[in-house]
């Protein structure tokens, strides 16, 4: 954004209704996938869920197991891109180290692991119930 360029208030949203409010809701949506998109390790997962999102058409024998296969490749990215908003909160309250900060970045980070874990747990399952 241009500095000289004036800026919404803060509250502008909660005046819209109906179109115009989705219609900036999704301009605000598409800003935070941007943003996400400069973070490398959502960049890493994003890259693997277009190789894994066709994969999972072609391995779930169900709309069931599509769904769930599918699912837990978004979940991951979702809370990747929750973590990374977690960071920047902390780190825009400041630079200097402090036991809550550290906690929500290291309860941020272990949710990313988990949804890794559930991804991959899932993964394995249907692998192993199509082939093994």
């Amino acid at each position: 954004m241009n500095p000289s360029t004036p800026r919404e208030a803060p509250d502008a949203q909660k005046g819209r209704t109906g179109l115009q409010r989705m219609w900036h809701a999704f301009g605000y949506s598409l800003a935070g996938l941007r943003a996400g998109w400069r973070e490398t390790a959502f960049r890493q997962e994003a890259m693997a869920a277009l190789v894994m999102l066709p994969l999972a058409f072609w391995l779930g024998r169900t709309w069931v197991e599509v769904v769930l296969l599918t699912g837990v490749v978004l979940l991951v990215m979702i809370v990747e891109l929750l973590n990374t908003g977690v960071e920047s909160a902390v780190d825009r309250i400041g630079p200097e180290w402090h036991t809550l900060s550290k906690r929500a970045k290291d309860m941020g980070s272990a949710a990313v692991l988990l949804s890794l874990l559930l991804c991959a747990g899932t993964w394995g399952a249907a692998i192993w119930a199509r082939w093994l």
